[in-house]
């Protein structure tokens, strides 16, 4: 059974920095896609960033892009998410989520697999 856990989530201020981490277990994750996606109050979830598992390549959403770095580590089998330059608009919750297609989407309907969430919170 896949098992996702959020970590390393809390409060920054504008222009500040926070990394996030995802704690993936209960299958081997070398065909899967795993993604960054965030829920802020009143809207819907969205795509932040994803990377597939072997090869390393990877999407982020045009809001984050050149702020936000998604990465891997194999050894200990998490997925990363390094923020820089937070800003307001970036307090949401923010789940990490799994997709064994091998090709990566940008829609959380094609994630089978989610984490609980963890909060980031930017002050101005």
């Amino acid at each position: 059974q896949v098992q996702l856990v959020e970590s390393g989530g809390g409060l920054a201020q504008a222009g500040g920095s926070l990394r996030l981490s995802c704690a993936a277990s209960g299958r081997t994750f070398s065909s899967y896609i795993m993604g960054w996606f965030r829920q802020a109050p009143g809207k819907e979830r969205e795509f932040v960033a994803a990377i597939r598992w072997s090869g390393g390549s990877t999407r982020y959403s045009n809001s984050v892009k050149g702020r936000f770095t998604i990465s891997r580590d194999n050894a200990k089998n998490t997925v990363d998410l390094q923020m820089n330059s937070l800003k307001p608009e970036d307090t949401a919750i923010y789940y990490c989520a799994a997709d064994d297609s091998g090709v990566i989407f940008t829609t959380k309907t094609s994630y089978d697999y989610w984490g609980q969430g963890t909060q980031v919170t930017v002050s101005s």
